[in-house]
């Protein structure tokens, strides 16, 4: 087997990459920019929606797991370009779809975002069939995508898999992850304590073990899956596990959370308190019941594997 990982020197891209040789499997990484020209295995391409950029690398591939994306923005404005998430997020990933149908590529394995589905839930977890509701430019480009995906496989023999995880968290996260975790380490008091919510989450290497086997499983061809760890957590825990980790006290305070709103929304923050105070859970029991998929990791597993990074990291700092 040939598999071609697009998105490779990104945070999950380098890890999976890592692991499908440690398989054995024949991989191969693009990118748009490459950090070495000496990088054995990777090649760059900078338009991933110019026309017959792929044909000499989609040789004898396959399987395709399209990681990149224009990646999602923390403080995401309501007028950013929407042009600017079609063109990489939907224009490039159907280019390189078309040119993997024309070069016979058997499985086109594809990250999209539980943001399809929204920003949070309420009574009931999500599910496959749950509304689709992306709030955002970029879980809007992501359901275009896979729209696009499916009217275009549809049509030819190749294969689809769809999976549409939650935040992603492990050694070398950004995002939002990291803020937290950079909070915690320098003991910021925190207004979170009486805040109940609970959010799924996916650690690295359970997200990992699902794309391989989504790539290779002969039940996953033309699935939509979503994905988590199946430990659900709050952020009072989440915070309280992170800085028993960093060996760091925990400063959490109750506040009264219409209050938080408030100010949040004079300082156009509203967004990123609805990540830390709402509730995102999400059933992943279709992908574990289809192929018989378990996480090798616990969420604790998880968390410890990214404060062990996030500490030698500061002993360490890169120039």
């Amino acid at each position: 087997m040939k598999l071609l990982v697009t998105g490779a020197n990104g945070f999950i891209g380098k890890s999976l990459i890592h692991a499908l040789k440690e398989r054995n499997i024949h991989v191969v990484g693009a990118t748009r920019q490459l950090l070495s020209s000496k990088t054995e295995g990777l090649f760059s391409v900078p338009d991933f929606a110019a026309k017959d950029v792929w044909s000499g690398f989609l040789k004898d591939c396959d399987v395709i797991i399209h990681l990149a994306a224009r990646a999602h923005k923390t403080n995401e404005k309501p007028d950013d370009s929407l042009e600017e998430y079609m063109e990489a997020n939907v224009k490039g990933t159907l280019n390189l779809a078309e040119e993997a149908i024309r070069a016979g590529v058997k499985r086109f394995v594809y990250v999209s975002s539980i943001g399809v589905h929204g920003e949070n839930t309420f009574s009931e977890p999500l599910t496959e069939s749950s509304p689709i509701s992306p709030k955002s430019n970029y879980t809007k480009s992501k359901w275009l995508a896979e729209q696009g995906l499916i009217q275009l496989c549809s049509n030819s023999c190749i294969e689809l898999v769809i999976l549409r995880p939650p935040l992603v968290f492990g050694p070398e996260n950004p995002g939002n992850m990291l803020k937290l975790i950079n909070l915690v380490n320098i003991c910021i008091p925190l207004p979170l304590k009486s805040i109940k919510n609970s959010r799924s989450l996916i650690y690295l290497g359970n997200l990992i073990d699902a794309l391989i086997l989504c790539a290779i499983h002969p039940r996953a061809s033309n699935q939509t899956y979503l994905v988590s760890d199946g430990e659900d957590i709050s952020t009072t825990q989440l915070l309280r596990k992170i800085a028993k980790l960093l060996n760091k006290r925990s400063i959490l305070f109750p506040f009264p959370l219409f209050i938080m709103r408030f100010l949040t929304k004079l300082i156009k923050k509203s967004n990123t308190l609805d990540k830390l105070t709402q509730s995102l859970v999400i059933d992943s029991s279709k992908i574990r019941q289809d192929l018989d998929w378990k996480p090798p990791f616990t969420i604790d597993q998880g968390l410890k594997e990214t404060a062990d990074w996030y500490l030698k990291s500061l002993e360490n700092p890169r120039p």
